[in-house]
């Protein structure tokens, strides 16, 4: 993990996930609106998320971070991924993220026993900060999916 900062967008596995987005949003471009739904099915496709929450990996973890930040971003500017675009969100894809990251914030073991993503912050200097944004993300997504009920 090449991490310059607590937040997933600023390691390379989250820079993947803006590489990813990007170049979705490059090959889509006759359209300026997408929806999350359709944003998370690429994303499964491409093997940025596991094929059940059982699947724990350190990089379906970090992807859903860092997609989470990419759109907390995108609420707060309305610029995703430095494009102007519209993203329609939809209740199921917002659970989606916030189950990865609940059990993210709730230690759900991996088959070794712990969690990739816990094991390795919680060691670092950072590892409040990382909880606090975490913490953050959970709040922030979980607004969202109680703004559309």
């Amino acid at each position: 993990m090449g991490a310059w900062g607590y937040k997933a967008l600023e390691c390379d596995e989250g820079l993947d996930v803006v590489g990813f987005l990007r170049d979705f949003i490059e090959q889509h471009k006759v359209s300026n609106h997408w929806t999350l739904l359709n944003i998370v099915q690429e994303m499964k496709n491409k093997g940025f998320f596991g094929e059940s929450f059982e699947d724990i990996d350190f990089f379906y973890d970090v992807s859903a971070m860092a997609l989470a930040e990419v759109y907390i971003q995108y609420l707060d500017s309305n610029e995703f991924c430095g494009a102007q675009v519209q993203i329609m969100a939809d209740e199921e894809s917002l659970t989606f993220i916030l189950r990865y990251l609940q059990d993210i914030r709730d230690e759900i073991p991996d088959q070794y026993g712990e969690r990739e993503i816990i094991e390795l912050w919680s060691e670092s200097e950072s590892w409040p900060e990382w909880k606090s944004n975490l913490a953050h993300l959970i709040q922030r997504i979980g607004q969202e999916i109680s703004r559309l009920q």
